[in-house]
């Protein structure tokens, strides 16, 4: 299956499918951590009619986020932001693909009325291994959810996500997928 991960520098997911067989390529403005050769540096909306079977996109959630819906009030530029942002989610949504998931956090009500539905279903990371708590939604075209592959204890799990000092890299690093997570989608969408 040929398979897109778009909005993805880590390379995580994409190695994911690679492990099973998939020809699997990460697409990123930015420069893929891993420097690998399947990495696309651009943007995907420039490669979605590239005959992909499945994209899996991570979009950015600056704009989107209930965690950040108080600065829309307080910052009246960031609801042009807010505009492009969910512009770009339903563009990667909507693509002609046939397999579609678009992830990101929960969103606020104004993302949800300009991308015209909510999520599909969510997941947390200690569900899958990971001793980690991170909400995680995502919105399905021609794909099925999924539900836990390995529970961790919820008193081994860390919110060390949100406990982040600040620092240049701290987006980065909240929202890289963790390896569980990324290897149950390649499990249950692979």
């Amino acid at each position: 299956m040929k398979v897109l991960i778009a909005c993805e520098y880590s390379g995580r997911v994409r190695e994911a499918f690679r492990a099973k067989g998939h020809d699997a390529w990460s697409c990123d403005i930015l420069d893929s951590d891993d420097n690998s050769k399947y990495h696309i540096k651009g943007s995907a909306l420039d490669i979605l009619d590239d005959n992909w079977d499945l994209m899996i996109a991570h979009p950015p959630c600056t704009y989107l986020t209930n965690s950040g819906v108080r600065w829309l009030h307080e910052r009246p530029e960031r609801w042009a932001q807010l505009d492009d942002g969910a512009e770009f989610f339903s563009k990667l949504l909507n693509a002609d693909i046939p397999k579609i998931a678009v992830e990101n956090p929960i969103m606020h009500k104004y993302a949800v009325e300009r991308i015209g539905r909510k999520h599909d279903f969510c997941l947390q990371p200690y569900e899958h291994g990971e001793p980690h708590s991170k909400k995680t939604c995502f919105w399905l075209k021609g794909l099925s959810k999924f539900g836990p592959t390995n529970i961790i204890d919820r008193s081994q799990v860390s919110q060390s996500c949100w406990k982040l000092p600040p620092s240049k890299d701290r987006w980065k690093l909240r929202s890289t997928t963790y390896l569980g997570v990324a290897k149950a989608m390649a499990e249950a969408w692979g």
